[in-house]
């Protein structure tokens, strides 16, 4: 027998997206960052790479593996940079998108990045400056990769806790 009061009976349906944020320098030498972005059939304007999670997928394992399927990067992601709530409509129910930061990437890897093919799905694969993020996307993943953006240049994050510990390295 059970102890523990039955808090929901039944919970509400909602969707989970979890994304990476994943930077490289400007080639050029200016200094600035870009932002990798996907094309992808599923959306009007370009997004971070993601995609929800599986049946008893952990949250962070979810994003890299959307992160490796859709660029082919494989970068360990343990910390939140920020979440973004979404209400319910009529075509979707509500949904909440996790966005982890993959860091800033060696010129190999962003190299390795432009060869790769996407999956179907997948159109093209971008590296966009932050003063063009606007052009390129719907508001509402704009706004997402500016909060973001914002956490990451100012060294902010949740960790990600697993039960109470923290995710491991890797």
């Amino acid at each position: 027998m059970s102890t523990s009061p039955r808090l929901v009976s039944k919970p509400p349906g909602r969707r989970w997206g979890h994304q990476a944020f994943v930077l490289r320098e400007d080639p050029g030498g200016s200094g600035d960052f870009f932002v990798l972005l996907v094309d992808s059939v599923h959306h009007d304007g370009l997004t971070l790479p993601g995609g929800s999670a599986e049946q008893d997928e952990l949250p962070h394992l979810a994003a890299r593996r959307h992160l490796e399927t859709q660029t082919g990067l494989v970068l360990p992601l343990r910390t939140i940079l920020t979440v973004d709530y979404s209400p319910a409509t009529d075509d979707l129910p509500e949904g909440l998108d996790f966005v982890y930061p993959g860091g800033v990437v060696t010129p190999r890897q962003a190299g390795a990045v432009r060869p790769y093919q996407p999956p179907q799905g997948v159109r093209a694969l971008h590296w966009v400056a932050q003063a063009k993020l606007h052009r390129v996307m719907a508001d509402d993943q704009y706004r997402r990769v500016e909060d973001a953006w914002d956490a990451w240049e100012h060294g902010a994050g949740l960790p990600l806790l697993i039960r109470g510990v923290p995710v491991p390295v890797g």
